[in-house]
């Protein structure tokens, strides 16, 4: 049997399914804060682009309309936030074909879009991934609680600390010299 992978809007029944997936695997993960994401799907402020693996969530992200903080928080620069694939379904192309998606769907209508990601060692996998796409630091340094985070000044390493990057999604045409 071939296994089959879509990446598709959430669903009313994904946050439960999600959270209990999280949970097991022992992240801290809320289901109001997934039951939130989809109510704002709804809306229209947010999109949630869930990775379904043979009828089974097993991994998402999401996507603001512009950046609410950090460097680029009002400058109308699409922006990926919270991202999660399933520990098990890691290392298998499943966050790549998420973001596929979110950049095919941002570059529709921008030529940037960005993110924070993590300093501490379990977003080692995603450092990696963001840099091997093309997504760049921006150059302000390092963002604390939404804050930018001057030199010398205490800070607690977890999920608040991040380094902002970004992707130009223009198409460039290579030329020969």
């Amino acid at each position: 049997m071939e296994e089959t992978l879509t990446i598709r809007p959430m669903r009313e029944t994904d946050p439960k399914k999600l959270a209990e997936e999280l949970a097991a695997q022992g992240w801290d993960w809320r289901l109001d804060t997934l039951l939130r994401y989809f109510a704002e799907q709804q809306s229209g402020d947010r999109k949630v682009y869930v990775a379904d693996f043979d009828g089974r969530p097993v991994g998402y992200a999401t996507l603001l309309p512009q950046a609410k903080a950090g460097p680029f928080a009002g400058a109308g620069i699409p922006e990926v936030v919270d991202f999660n694939v399933l520990k098990t379904f890691q290392r298998r192309g499943i966050g790549s074909a998420i973001l596929d998606a979110i950049e095919a769907d941002v570059a529709q209508t921008h030529d940037r879009i960005c993110l924070g990601v993590g300093l501490y060692t379990d977003y080692g996998t995603a450092q990696r991934m963001y840099v091997k796409r093309g997504y760049l630091p921006d150059g302000s340094g390092i963002w604390y609680q939404d804050r930018l985070l001057p030199p010398y000044e205490p800070c607690r390493n977890d999920d608040d600390l991040v380094l902002y990057l970004s992707k130009d999604l223009r198409k460039e045409t290579k030329r020969c010299r």
